[in-house]
């Protein structure tokens, strides 16, 4: 049994960057982790009913995957990039040394949220094997609405080297995608449903699958 991570800058990005890839680990007898690194403040402009309903949305989501144990930072949401990144690193390792996983699943560096981009590069910052040495792969993922809208040039694209068939646990995914109903929307919103299996079957036509997640390997040791 391997220790999987599942890092989110927000509830909701672990089921669609990898919610198909944690089911089917969770399938295989994996121990799946889940990392949320901001939440909603009222100092931020949130209200307290949304704040309440992301609380509701989090009870319903773990216990939908059935995680191994659920760690939340609690670092203010869109705002990471005015914390201090040695406050963040120090976070992260913090939670590798407790959970110990083999596997972490990241945000990829191109997304065009920022969150995302502070996200990546405090868990790149804990990426010595000599500090961590459970973490013997690092995969980025490709979540809707942010990966695909990062167009500055300067940055790599993403181009996946690695695809899991999801096909099996594809509709698990949108029903549980589905208990956050503020980050959903209509076709042809990218969180749609249906946008959300044209991806996983777009990703499928391209590994021979039904239908198929992509990541990018950043980092393996075998």
């Amino acid at each position: 049994m391997s220790a999987i991570l599942a890092i989110a800058p927000h509830p909701d990005d672990e089921t669609l960057g990898c919610g198909g890839a944690l089911l089917r680990h969770k399938a295989d007898g994996d121990a799946i982790h889940w990392l949320i690194v901001t939440e909603m403040i009222e100092a931020a402009g949130f209200s307290a009913a949304a704040i309440k309903a992301r609380e509701n949305e989090i009870a319903a989501v773990a216990k939908a995957y059935g995680f191994a144990s659920v760690t939340r930072l609690g670092l203010p949401a869109t705002r990471l990039d005015g914390e201090p990144m040695g406050d963040i690193v120090q976070a992260f390792g913090a939670a590798l040394k407790k959970i110990k996983p083999e596997t972490v699943y990241v945000p990829f560096p191109g997304d065009v949220h920022s969150d995302h981009r502070v996200t990546f590069d405090a868990v790149a910052a804990c990426g010595k094997w000599f500090r961590y040495p459970s973490v013997r792969r690092l995969v980025a993922c490709e979540i809707p609405s942010e990966t695909d809208f990062g167009i500055d040039p300067s940055r790599q694209p993403f181009r996946p080297n690695l695809y899991v068939d999801v096909a099996k646990w594809l509709d698990e995914k949108i029903r549980i995608m589905a208990a956050y109903p503020g980050e959903m929307g209509d076709l042809p919103f990218p969180r749609s449903a249906e946008a959300i299996r044209a991806l996983a079957m777009h990703r499928g036509s391209q590994c021979g699958a039904a239908a198929a997640e992509a990541f990018m390997v950043l980092k393996e040791i075998r």
